[in-house]
């Protein structure tokens, strides 16, 4: 019983992970119609700002606050500079994105020369409940998920900028008649997108520790959660990291991890093939 316990609140917080790291995906996916592949890279920074806080000396969550806000601004930036000369060819924004999340990593290697860099856990220890153990962080970073779940779906459905944001997005033309700034519009949801990836690298990156390629380990999770789930609506991406994180967490339980995640991406592949909206269908992007 305790086993299971355990093992369920493994599955749980992993499927939390997957989460948070696939709601800036799904964000940027569903609503601007392009999918980012430096998202990995852009969980990688978040890793990176944490550890320098860190490392500086200063308390863990100064650079888990921190992190999100500047991964945030550059995801403006790029958006701004580059992102957005490619709306109208998707397919070469993912080359494009790709490319820049291939400079992100190999600067970051760069400057942590090749090593794996741990950060301690914020909150240290365990929860105990009767004889079964569960970490405290990862318990947290469970919360954290539910929250920011939670904070996303009204942000996006019950507040003006998300009745702004949505409109642009889906009637750019109707949108600018009516006043609002769609280059500032498609900024903004590139940089929260971001952002939430930065956040989610701050929060694992005690878990996981800092390498170059923490982002590559997450990038291709994501996306399949955001094809099974079905691109243009907020639930979608959601629900689907939830079935990929659950499997990716699950069957290394009952099988070696190596076919387990083989195991998982075919799973996936074949639901694509037979469902290609996703579970849950959106606007199709």
């Amino acid at each position: 019983m305790a086993n299971a316990f355990v093992a369920a609140f493994e599955i749980l917080s992993f499927g939390a992970i997957i989460v948070l790291i696939v709601l800036g995906l799904g964000i940027i996916a569903s609503m601007m119609g392009i999918f980012n592949f430096a998202q990995g890279e852009f969980v990688l920074l978040g890793a990176y700002i944490t550890y320098l806080a860190y490392a500086k000396g200063l308390p863990i969550w100064v650079g888990m606050v921190a992190a999100p806000f500047l991964v945030g601004a550059l995801g403006f930036v790029l958006e701004a500079l580059i992102i957005r000369r490619f709306y109208a060819a998707p397919i070469v924004a993912m080359l494009g994105t790709y490319a820049l999340g291939l400079i992100i990593r190999e600067a970051v290697r760069g400057l942590i020369g090749g090593f794996y860099l741990t950060v301690p856990e914020p909150i240290g220890g365990s929860i105990d409940i009767g004889t079964m153990h569960i970490s405290a962080w990862r318990f947290t970073i469970i919360v954290i998920t539910i929250l920011v779940m939670g904070g996303c779906y009204l942000l996006l459905s019950r507040t003006s900028f998300g009745l702004r944001m949505r409109a642009t997005l889906e009637n750019p033309s109707l949108a600018r008649a009516s006043g609002i700034s769609t280059p500032l519009m498609y900024g903004a949801t590139f940089a929260f997108g971001s952002a939430l990836a930065g956040l989610a690298g701050a929060l694992i990156v005690p878990v996981f520790s800092l390498y170059a390629d923490l982002g590559i380990r997450f990038l291709i999770q994501g996306f399949v959660a955001v094809m099974v789930g079905g691109v243009g609506s907020f639930i979608g991406p959601v629900a689907g990291a939830g079935v990929i994180g659950t499997l990716s967490a699950a069957l290394p339980w009952v099988m070696a991890p190596v076919v387990a995640d083989v195991l998982v991406f075919v799973l996936a592949i074949a639901f694509i093939k037979f469902r290609p909206q996703g579970l849950i269908a959106g606007k199709g992007v």
